[in-house]
C-alpha cells in the first residue's frame, strides 16, 4: 500500500502510541514531536501515553495531533510525564499493559528512555507488540549509540556552570569541588570537564588517585595559580572526605558543590534537537517496515538501529583519549 505521500507501509500498522519512561532528560519533548509528526505524516494514528509504564498499566492514553505536540520542540523534561514502574517488572504488571494496548488498538509502540525503559520495551516486544527505543538519558551510558538524548544539554548545563563557579573561584582563590551526574559513567564529567578546563577529573572508569590531584593543585600553586576545579563523577568518591583529604594536606580553601538536578531541565541545545528529530522519526519508520525489538541510535554521524539485546547486554565505552587529553591540557 502506497499512502498519499509516496512511502511504502510494509507493517499493517494503522495505530502506534509513544511513551516516557524513567528520568526525563532534555529532548524527549523533541522525540515526542517527532514520533507524532512522522506518524500524521505518514497517515498513521498516534496515542500519547501519560506517565510511562504505569499510564500504559492504567490505559491512560490519549489522542495526539499536529497542534498536540505544537510549541514543545523547545522545552525541557516531557510532556507525556514520567515515573518509575516497579509494578511493570512483573508478568502481571506486563499483561496489564499488553492489555490496553490492545484494547485499544495499538500496532507499535515507541519508548522514549534509557536501559531501564528498554527492558520493558524488550519484554513487550517478546509478548508480541512491536516496539522501538530512542535513548533518552542524560548519563550517555547506553551502548549501541555515540550518543543519547539530553547528554549533550546536559554537558552544556554543567560547562556553563562551571565557568561561573571559576569566576568565583578565582576571585577568591579557592577550590571548588564539582559533583555531576552520570550514575556508573563518566561521559558528563569528561566532555565538561574537558570543555570548561578543569584541573582535574575523578570518573568510574578510572581509580581516583587523590595524591595526584594534590601534586597537581602544588605544581600549580608554584607556578603561581591560587584556584582550581576538580570534576567528580557521582558516586566515585565521597565528594566531602576529598576535600578535606586535600585540605589537611594541602590546607587550601576547598568548597564542594553538588549541581544535582539542575542537569537534567532546561531548553535542549541544537544538538539534541536535530538528534530527537532524526530518533523519533526513525523509530515510525522501523515500526512500519516491520521491525521490533531494536533501538535507534547514531553511529559515525549515522542513524541506525540495534537490537535491545544487544544495547542491553553490552556496555558503553567512554573514549579515556578524552579523559587523558583533559589531563595532559590541565597541567
Amino acid at each position: 500500500m502506497v499512502n498519499n505521500f509516496g512511502l511504502c507501509k510494509a507493517a499493517n500498522i494503522k495505530r502506534i502510541a509513544v511513551l516516557t519512561s524513567g528520568e526525563d532528560a532534555p529532548g524527549m519533548n523533541v522525540a515526542i514531536r517527532a514520533v507524532a509528526r512522522r506518524a500524521i505524516f505518514r497517515r498513521i494514528e498516534i496515542l500519547g501515553v501519560r506517565y510511562g509504564y504505569q499510564g500504559l498499566m492504567e490505559g491512560n492514553y490519549f489522542p495526539l495531533e499536529l497542534g498536540s505536540v505544537g510549541d514543545i520542540i523547545h522545552k525541557g523534561g516531557t510532556s507525556l510525564n514520567t515515573v518509575r514502574c516497579d509494578e511493570f517488572k512483573t508478568k502481571e504488571g506486563q499483561a496489564q499493559g499488553l492489555k490496553h494496548l490492545r484494547a485499544n488498538r495499538v500496532g507499535g509502540l515507541v519508548v522514549i528512555g534509557g536501559d531501564g525503559s528498554f527492558r520493558g520495551a524488550q519484554k513487550l516486544s517478546q509478548l508480541g507488540m512491536p516496539s522501538i527505543g530512542v535513548p533518552a538519558t542524560i548519563d550517555n551510558d547506553i551502548a549501541g549509540t555515540d550518543f543519547t538524548l539530553g547528554f549533550d544539554t546536559a554537558v552544556n548545563t554543567v560547562t556553563e556552570a562551571i565557568d561561573k563557579v571559576r569566576d568565583t573561584a578565582t576571585s577568591l582563590d579557592r577550590i571548588f569541588i564539582i559533583e555531576v551526574m552520570g550514575r556508573n559513567k563518566g561521559d558528563i564529567a569528561v566532555w565538561a570537564g574537558l570543555s570548561a578546563g578543569a584541573e582535574s577529573i575523578l570518573i568510574p572508569e578510572v581509580k581516583p588517585d587523590v595524591d595526584d590531584i594534590i601534586k597537581r593543585l602544588i605544581i600549580g600553586q608554584r607556578r603561581g595559580k591560587k584556584h582550581s576545579i576538580i570534576v567528580v563523577t557521582e558516586g566515585v568518591a565521597d565528594t566531602n572526605k576529598v576535600a578535606r583529604a586535600i585540605h589537611d594536606r594541602t590546607g587550601f580553601d576547598i568548597r564542594v558543590i553538588v549541581l544535582g538536578h539542575i542537569q537534567r531541565g532546561g531548553s535542549p541545545t541544537a544538538v539534541d534537537r536535530v538528534l530527537g528529530c532524526q530518533f523519533g522519526a526513525r523509530a515510525v519508520d522501523l515500526l512500519l517496515e516491520g521491525k521490533s525489538g531494536v533501538m535507534v541510535g547514531i553511529q559515525n554521524n549515522r542513524i541506525v538501529d540495534v537490537p535491545l539485546e544487544e544495547a542491553l547486554q553490552k556496555s558503553h565505552k567512554l573514549p579515556l583519549s578524552l579523559y587523558h587529553l583533559a589531563q595532559s591540557l590541565s597541567i
